[in-house]
């Protein structure tokens, strides 16, 4: 076997370049997350394949340490040909399923799934130059000192891309931030090849982007101009809050249609036009909760979004309403779009939150409180398949929200029901929460569900658009709860077009692996990759618990990630201070895994501000700790870190795929395969082989799984 490259200069110097790339690595990661999902339309419902992706290539970079191939200097051709099929294939949408609800879904197509794999290729191919730079440092320094600066680097890019992507997040600005890094790095080498590719990278990203499409924490968002032709809208009319006839904008985010913003007043339409009858069509819609509720004093909107729905309110006299929009670009849009401009007016109060972040500390005595039509373009998450909206749309949820209202106040939730059995899921959902049969109405699939507080609600005027529905027995459904937080699934199932991109991504991973690992990384190769499969369901599940206890907004998750990186950090040094590596430190490891599965989300949710952030800075993380613990005097004496350092990165894949099992068994359940995971380390550590060789210094076998 060839020996491994050895990097330039001396350990001091070694140290800070593990820590740029690191750094690099970290940054790219989160770059490539959360801008291909936002611009492709295949990724859209697929994030964390992106995440999952990239933790291949890093592990199989990793385990290409100890070769000679000079991929690092082939780094600006990878990020040129993942940037060129990232823009080539941003047209493809991925087909739909009879069983989950996509907005604006084909059919099911086979060159959809081939792109779906192609894209999750040149994305893995991207990481693995840094992957083998890593590990080439990795083995060329004490080890854990290397994994310390590895993960100071790591929670550094983090922090660094948390400020970047929510104030100056923009892909030409980040790819350009990558590519100098990239020069820093690797100083001076092949720079006649590199500098013209960058240039040319960044040119293709400047030519193929909207120009006036703006990039909030969790959307890529432009406006059009709803008449035909439809053109991009850059700047309103001068005049907009009192012209005659305005224009009606539409608000893409994602390249999805998303809503309007226009206002509802119709006295302000010449009748007969086409503007009008668009209005009208709105105006029948959200005015509906108004015609049910003789209450006006206080209205809560959820979802608030352009401000339509508050609008609504406004023109129907309510008194004061609290709009709650999780997106703050969102807002702003409005306030340059919207015509009718409701969130400036006095009687309106915008909070930008999560919706279940609002709940647990608003103010009972709503008149009326109304769901607006909530998100549903994207994933809370680059580490969990749940929408944004995930949370919002559950049983518990929705129980809280009916808290919320007055005696003789109103429920309300709009929908647009795309899939025939999301009409009686809702319904199902609404009835369980409130213990009262909604009333449904349906204009085609415009659905929206009411329930009265202690009255019986006046019908709908004779003739109206919306037509009430009553179901004769109740449907059975499976509801959408904290614990299976998903409305856009029929049934506890995973999705078919979910199981064959997997399995076919999984077939070329495990390809991959065998032809990138070397000899003698089997046994103890299994071991570190059933941590990293453990570590990354742990670190999910945190992610999870915490948007439900705090809000799905991205300064949470930011926090947690930060939070579980500051955690192995400190194990690590701990580490650094043991003697070594002792079966006993399982035992914190699973007391503290079934004290978060012995007690159950929704005994902490019902608690205080306080309560909810002690169990998260205190209960949360201790399994991180000790797993970390457990990690890093293994990893102290790795006669491989390299190696041995890519298997964990690979069962961290492993650990991303099988977080889809989430969507059968609920995401609680999810501990069980944490714990799983972990046991399964437990007895390759504590049975050693027949070699009788150690974890940490693997004989020669050649040819075991690398995990």
């Amino acid at each position: 076997m060839n020996p491994p490259l050895a990097p330039s200069g001396d350990e001091r110097a070694r140290k800070w370049q593990l820590f740029a790339l690191s750094f690099t690595a970290l940054f790219l990661e989160l770059m490539v997350i959360r801008w291909v999902p936002s611009v492709e339309l295949l990724i859209a419902y697929y994030a964390n394949l992106m995440l999952l992706s990239s933790f291949l290539g890093l592990g199989l970079g990793a385990l290409a340490g100890s070769r000679r191939w000079p991929l690092f200097d082939w780094f600006p051709v990878f990020l040129a040909a993942d940037v060129a099929v990232i823009v080539l294939c941003r047209h493809v949408a991925l087909g739909g399923s009879a069983v989950e609800m996509r907005f604006a879904a084909p059919p099911p197509a086979l060159v959809s799934r081939a792109v779906l794999v192609g894209i999750f290729s040149a994305n893995a191919a991207l990481f693995l130059p840094l992957g083998q730079r890593v590990g080439q440092l990795f083995d060329s320094l004490p080890r854990l000192a290397a994994y310390g600066w590895d993960l100071a680097g790591s929670l550094c890019g983090t922090l660094t891309f948390g400020f970047f992507s929510f104030k100056l997040f923009s892909p030409l600005l980040g790819i350009g931030i990558v590519a100098l890094l990239y020069l820093l790095v690797s100083r001076g080498r092949r720079w006649v090849l590199s500098v013209p590719l960058f240039a040319a990278v960044l040119g293709l990203l400047f030519a193929t982007q909207e120009p006036s499409a703006l990039w909030s924490p969790y959307y890529y968002i432009y406006v059009t101009k709803v008449a035909l032709p439809v053109e991009v809208a850059r700047v309103p009319p001068p005049h907009l809050r009192t012209m005659r006839d305005p224009p009606v904008y539409g608000v893409r985010v994602n390249q999805f249609g998303y809503h309007y913003d226009a206002t509802l007043d119709l006295r302000r339409y010449t009748p007969g036009t086409v503007q009008a009858w668009h209005i009208g069509t709105l105006w029948d819609q959200y005015r509906v909760p108004y015609l049910l509720c003789p209450g006006r004093d206080r209205v809560l909107v959820v979802g608030a979004g352009g401000g339509v729905d508050v609008e609504a309110g406004l023109l129907s006299g309510a008194r004061h309403i609290d709009a709650v929009e999780i997106d703050p670009v969102i807002a702003q849009v409005s306030r340059r779009f919207n015509a009718g401009d409701p969130y400036a007016d006095p009687r309106v109060t915008v909070h930008i939150d999560d919706a279940r972040s609002f709940f647990a500390h608003a103010t009972p005595g709503y008149d009326l409180v109304i769901f607006g039509f909530l998100d549903s373009q994207a994933l809370f998450s680059s580490m969990s398949n749940i929408r944004l909206d995930g949370f919002v749309y559950t049983v518990e949820s929705l129980r809280s929200a009916y808290a919320l209202v007055r005696d003789g106040g109103v429920l309300s939730l709009s929908f647009y029901a795309s899939r025939d059995w999301l009409i009686p899921k809702l319904y199902r959902m609404l009835a369980d929460a409130t213990g009262q049969v909604p009333r449904l109405y349906l204009n085609d699939r415009n659905m929206i569900l009411c329930v009265a507080k202690g009255y019986t609600a006046p019908p709908l005027p004779a003739g109206y658009k919306y037509q009430q529905l009553v179901f004769d027995t109740p449907p059975t459904v499976d509801r959408a709860t904290d614990d299976w937080p998903y409305l856009y699934l029929s049934r506890r199932t995973i999705p078919a077009d979910y199981l064959i991109a997997i399995g076919g991504l999984l077939a070329l991973s495990v390809a991959a692996i065998a032809g990138f690992k070397p000899a003698g990384t089997g046994r103890p190769g299994v071991f570190f990759g059933c941590l990293g499969m453990g570590f990354l369901l742990l670190e999910t599940k945190s992610i999870s618990d915490c948007t439900l206890f705090f809000g799905a907004t991205w300064f949470v998750t930011l926090v947690v990630v930060a939070g579980v990186l500051l955690m192995v950090l400190a194990a690590n040094v701990v580490a650094a201070r043991l003697r070594g590596f002792s079966l006993w430190l399982y035992v914190p490891l699973f007391a503290a895994l079934l004290l978060l599965y012995a007690v159950p989300r929704q005994q902490i949710l019902p608690l205080g501000f306080g309560g909810r952030l002690l169990w998260t800075l205190v209960a949360v993380p201790l399994p991180v700790f000790f797993a970390g613990l457990i990690f890093s005097t293994n990893f102290r004496d790795a006669a491989r870190p390299s190696a041995l350092f890519g298997a964990n990165l690979i069962g961290a894949m492993i650990g991303g795929f099988s977080e889809y099992l989430g969507m059968i068994m609920g995401t609680h359940q999810l501990a069980l395969l944490i714990i799983g995971a972990y046991l399964a380390s437990l007895a390759l550590a504590a049975f050693p082989g027949r070699s009788g060789s150690s974890l940490a210094a693997p004989g020669p076998v050649s040819g075991a799984p690398a995990g």
